[in-house]
Parts: C-alpha cells; sequence; structure tokens
C-alpha cells in the first residue's frame, strides 16, 4: 500500500480552505472592502502631500525617493490610525496606552444603536432615514429626565433612559402609522421630522428651566450625576452605555430569529402581500416596526448625553443617526455585523483624530474611507471583480442591499 495516498485527500482539503476563503463571501467581500478603501486611501495621502507628490517628478531618474517617501508617509499615517484607534505603544502608561481603545468604544457606542434601529427597519422592508431625529428626541427626553426629575441613584438612570428611548419611538411612530395607514413613503416623512427634531431642540435649549442660566452660549443644564452612564475603566471615557449597545444587538438578534413578532416583520419584508394573504397584519407589523426602531435610535442619542455629552446644544447628537446609516449597510443587515461595523467606525474617528494631530492627515480622509468602505460592501460585484474571487459555493452573496432587505 503506497504512503502517498492519504496525501491526496489533504491537498485537496487544503485547496477547498483556499477556495472557500477567497470567494465572493460575505466574510471575504468585507475585509477586500476595507483593504480596497484603505488602499485608496493610501493613494490620496500621497497625492495630498506636496513634497512626496513633487518626488513623482523625477520618478525615473531616482524612482527610490518616491517610493520611500510615499511608503513613510502612509506607514506614519496608518501607524498613527492604529495607535489613535487601538493601542498606543508609546504611551507614557498603561492606561494611558489603552486609551484609544476607550475612545473606539465610546464613539461607536450610539451608533450601534441607530445601526440597530436602521437594520431593524430594513429587515422589515422599510427605510428608517428618520433616525436622526428620533437619536435628537432621545437625547432631549433624557436630558430632560436628567435634570428635572430628581431621583435616586440607579433609578434616575433607568428613567433617563426609558425616556430617551420614548421619545425616539414616539417619533419612529409617526411615520410608521402614517405609512400604515396613509401609505406616506416612510423616506419622506422622516426626513422631514429629522428636521423638526433639529429645530425643536434649537428652541428648547433656550427655554427657562433648561438653558444654563451660568452660560451665554445655547446649552441647558448638565444632567445629574445620578443620570450619568458610569464609567467602566476609571478616568476612561468608556461607559456602559458599549455594554448596553451590546445587550441590544443581542436583543435584537433574538427578535428577528426566535420572535414571532420577527418572523411576522420578516414576512412582511420579503413580501407584504403574501404576509396579508397569511393573516399577518401589515398595518400593525409597520407600526409597530418603526416603534421599536425608533426605540433604538432614541436609545443611541441617550447614550450619547447621559455618556459623553451630559447637556444639550445644538450639535449633540452629532451624526450618529446618518452614521447608523452607513453602519445598518456595512452589517448587511445582521445585528453582530452591525455591532462590529460600529466598532470600525469608532476606530476611524478615533484614530483619525490622532492621524491629522501627528501625520498632518486631513480628517476628512476618515469620511473618505468610510464613504469608500460602504460603497465598495454596497456593490459586492465591484469586489469580486477587482480581486478576482470566485463564486462562493455554500453561501452565494446576498442583493439584498440593493433592494433594500
Amino acid at each position: 500500500m503506497s504512503t502517498e495516498a492519504p496525501e491526496k485527500p489533504r491537498e485537496r482539503s487544503a485547496a477547498s480552505v483556499v477556495q472557500a476563503i477567497w470567494s465572493a463571501n460575505t466574510v471575504t467581500v468585507t475585509v477586500l472592502a476595507i483593504v480596497a478603501a484603505l488602499l485608496i486611501g493610501a493613494v490620496l495621502i500621497i497625492v495630498s502631500d506636496p513634497d512626496v507628490l513633487a518626488t513623482y517628478g523625477y520618478f525615473t531618474a531616482r524612482p527610490s525617493d518616491a517610493l520611500t517617501g510615499s511608503w513613510e508617509l502612509v506607514s506614519e499615517a496608518y501607524a498613527n490610525l492604529f495607535k489613535g484607534a487601538i493601542f498606543d505603544p508609546e504611551a507614557a502608561s498603561v492606561t494611558a496606552a489603552f486609551r484609544p481603545i476607550s475612545e473606539t468604544l465610546t464613539y461607536a457606542a450610539p451608533i450601534v444603536f441607530t445601526g440597530l434601529a436602521v437594520t431593524l427597519a430594513f429587515r422589515g422592508g422599510l427605510f428608517n432615514i428618520g433616525a436622526q431625529g428620533q437619536a435628537v428626541m432621545g437625547t432631549i427626553l433624557a436630558a430632560l429626565a436628567g435634570f428635572l426629575i430628581p431621583l435616586p441613584i440607579g433609578v434616575h438612570l433607568v428613567v433617563a433612559l426609558v425616556a430617551g428611548a420614548a421619545g425616539g419611538a414616539f417619533w419612529g411612530f409617526l411615520p410608521g402609522i402614517l405609512k400604515a395607514r396613509f401609505g406616506a413613503h416612510e423616506v419622506i416623512t422622516s426626513i422631514m421630522l429629522n428636521y423638526i427634531a433639529g429645530l425643536f431642540l434649537g428652541w428648547i435649549i433656550m427655554q427657562a428651566g433648561v438653558h444654563d442660566p451660568n452660560r451665554q452660549d445655547a446649552i441647558s443644564k448638565p444632567v445629574d450625576a445620578s443620570a450619568q452612564l458610569p464609567t467602566l475603566l476609571g478616568d476612561q471615557r468608556v461607559h456602559l452605555g458599549i455594554v448596553l449597545a451590546a445587550l441590544a444587538t443581542w436583543g435584537v438578534s433574538w427578535l428577528l430569529n426566535r420572535s414571532t413578532f420577527g418572523f411576522e416583520l420578516r414576512a412582511v419584508g420579503a413580501n407584504p402581500d403574501a404576509a396579508r394573504t397569511a393573516g399577518i397584519s401589515v398595518t400593525g407589523t409597520y407600526t409597530m416596526l418603526m416603534v421599536v426602531s425608533g426605540g433604538l435610535a432614541g436609545l443611541g442619542g441617550a447614550t450619547q448625553l447621559l455618556g459623553t455629552s451630559y447637556s444639550l446644544n445644538p450639535l449633540v447628537a452629532g451624526n450618529i443617526g446618518f452614521d447608523g446609516l452607513l453602519v445598518a449597510l456595512l452589517g448587511r443587515g445582521k445585528p453582530w455585523g452591525v455591532l462590529w461595523a460600529a466598532i470600525l467606525f469608532g476606530a476611524l474617528r478615533a484614530g483619525g483624530n490622532r492621524m491629522q494631530s501627528y501625520a498632518s492627515v486631513s480628517l476628512e480622509l476618515v469620511t473618505v474611507l468610510q464613504a469608500l468602505i460602504v460603497i465598495f460592501i454596497a456593490a459586492p460585484a465591484l469586489v469580486k471583480a477587482i480581486f478576482r474571487l470566485r463564486a462562493a459555493r455554500a453561501a452565494r452573496l446576498s442583493t439584498s442591499i440593493a433592494k433594500g432587505w
């Protein structure tokens, strides 16, 4: 019996593993989309530096100048991106060395909630572009509960979080009921509600009892210490919100895959007519879906306020609602994918600040990287063509993003 016979199955097994990895599956496409975005970002970094760009004028005479300068510039930029987002080995203390990951998780926490809000609506066939307005209403209600209602420690925080969720849920209910009862398109109504929420925020900040009497600018009183989210690592900014975000991710995953409501909303999202024929209330599902989605976005706003900002100001919610839309796209409609996508966006945000300070790279480049990642994720066929990926055998890439799930 030949001793070489057993080697053939091993060779086939190794080859099949390589083929499975280098195929158009979701994980490979996502990783390669990030790689492609970083490569294009490297080109933009080189083009934006006049000194390095000048070396390409005599590239044929001394190519080493251009190549060395480009490598040093790009490596320094991305090294600072890493040091600002994950770990800084040059820090003076262990605590300072881990501060970057704290900043990443702090930025990620509210985006997880808004990303889950958009994802849940997508899975039900709706496009909740109003997550920004719902997050703003969440910050308002959480702030009012945080400094207007004196409550003991523990209870106060819970009440403020519930108030934030209620504010977002109500703001989500409006486009939901308009869609369910009157057929009004949720994109149009939720966009208009975004504007209303922003204007309402600017108005309420300046009202007596809300505005900070010790300040001349547009800022509210700070929430009581009993309503603030506790930090997790001493003087680091990361707070309980990231734990709540992880729990919310698990909850949404369970809701979608294990609950009756999750089955109904997925059925309505796949085919409303078939769901109606099967006895599912499409009207009720749409309304409840937007309420839950808005509640999640409101929690995102409440987390931002109670864990980071503490006071209302016109920019308190930032762009967490719109970032949630991008995170939902990057997460491809899966709750745990949303969590990791939000951490990636948080890392880009935290690392981008250091990259701008230490490598003189514009912070806008981080926004470009985010946009490129989303573009490649939303166009898997483009990534497949660029990297010549094989068609996935076990799991075909879903085209649901193009359809809105």
